[in-house]
């Protein structure tokens, strides 16, 4: 029951924010950090305080690193994945889990076989905001939940990307950047999804990096801009989804309405915020302030690793990760193909997370 040691791969942007909190939880060792570039795997341990820096080869190869933190590209994150479970250790993944369902599922039937385990997230929901709002949704506050909108909106990512050329390229745009943190939110509040129909496009064909060495470079767009999409649920009920990198006026919305009445909910990207409902009868709305811890990102692998001690199952899993993406793919297809299309896979919804869950209190010696 010692804590878990963990290995990050990937010492890009993120990496920024994983470390802050990885190394400040006592459940969890941060070992050691990797990258394609040493000196950027060297000087992000440096400046966390992880005691090793190196390639990825010898990061696997360290016995004491029992859980993979892969902070890769899109791209590469089934690749690593599966590097990773051959070398027998577990992995928490950035999202999207995958770019495709055929390595998606290769990378949860790999880990399977060998007795290990992948998650995936994001792990926003669960943070306080999205948790105190699931728990007023589960405990009927506003009725049956029958309906949501979800919108983001934004002008784009490359006006304060460095390089955000991945992020427009297979695996990016709003779809699959933005997409899994508005429809986990959606999973985990309305249940899996059954069908989808999308319609979008791109609004430019190229963009232009605003910020940092290389500003003023010009790069192509491969992926659409604009995505709408009707998401229905198996348990019944439908959201509508919109997702943009084409808007100058920023707008981020999460919203269910039940048979009661309804909840806006705080920013899906985001671990803290409140949730406000508007209830028949009420002159003025109810606003619940958050309730549960406040940390952010890496969170959801620390959940992993007490999970994997304790022998229970984590709650950003892989099968949600992979039922996501799964989802996302079959919104790309119908708005490729013009029709609707039903989403194959399915995922049981996890328990939120006790409010009392305290990802700085020390439960594994």
């Amino acid at each position: 029951m010692s804590p878990v040691g963990v290995g990050v791969i990937g010492a890009g942007v993120i990496s920024d924010t994983y470390l802050t909190n990885l190394t400040g939880f006592p459940d969890v060792r941060v070992l050691m950090v990797a990258d394609l570039d040493r000196a950027r795997a060297e000087a992000q341990a440096a400046k966390h305080g992880v005691p090793r820096a190196g390639g990825v080869a010898e990061l696997l190869a360290d016995p004491a690193v029992e859980l993979v933190v892969n902070l890769t590209v899109p791209a590469a994150h089934v690749e690593v994945g599966l590097a990773a479970l051959e070398a027998g250790k577990h992995v928490w993944t950035e999202k999207p889990l995958a770019l495709d369902r055929e390595t998606g599922r290769k990378l949860l039937d790999r880990a399977e076989e060998r007795g290990l385990r992948v998650a995936s997230a994001p792990d926003t929901v669960l943070g306080a905001g999205i948790r105190t709002a699931r728990e007023a949704v589960d405990t009927g506050r506003i009725g049956e939940p029958r309906t949501a909108l979800a919108m983001f909106q934004s002008p784009g990512p490359e006006s304060w990307h460095p390089a955000p050329e991945f992020l427009f390229a297979a695996g990016g745009g709003p779809l699959l950047d933005m997409g899994p943190y508005y429809l986990t939110a959606l999973v985990h509040l309305l249940g899996p999804v059954r069908r989808v129909t999308a319609a979008g496009g791109r609004a430019r064909e190229t963009r232009v990096i605003g910020s940092g060495p290389r500003a003023g470079t010009e790069f192509a767009v491969a992926v659409p801009t604009t995505v709408s999409a009707l998401v229905e649920f198996e348990r019944g009920g439908s959201a509508q989804l919109v997702l943009t990198f084409d808007s100058a006026l920023p707008r981020v919305l999460l919203e269910v309405t039940g048979t009661l009445g309804a909840a806006a909910l705080p920013d899906p990207n985001g671990f803290d915020g409140t949730t406000t409902l508007h209830l028949p009868g009420r002159a003025e709305p109810e606003t619940l302030a958050p309730r549960g811890h406040r940390a952010t990102r890496g969170t959801g692998a620390l959940e992993l690793a007490r999970a994997i001690r304790a022998g229970v199952p984590e709650r950003a899993s892989g099968r949600l990760a992979y039922h996501v993406l799964d989802t996302m793919l079959a919104i790309d297809e119908s708005l490729t193909r013009g029709h609707p299309v039903t989403v194959e896979s399915t995922a049981d919804v996890p328990p939120a997370l006790p409010e009392d869950w305290d990802p700085h209190a020390r439960t594994l010696d």
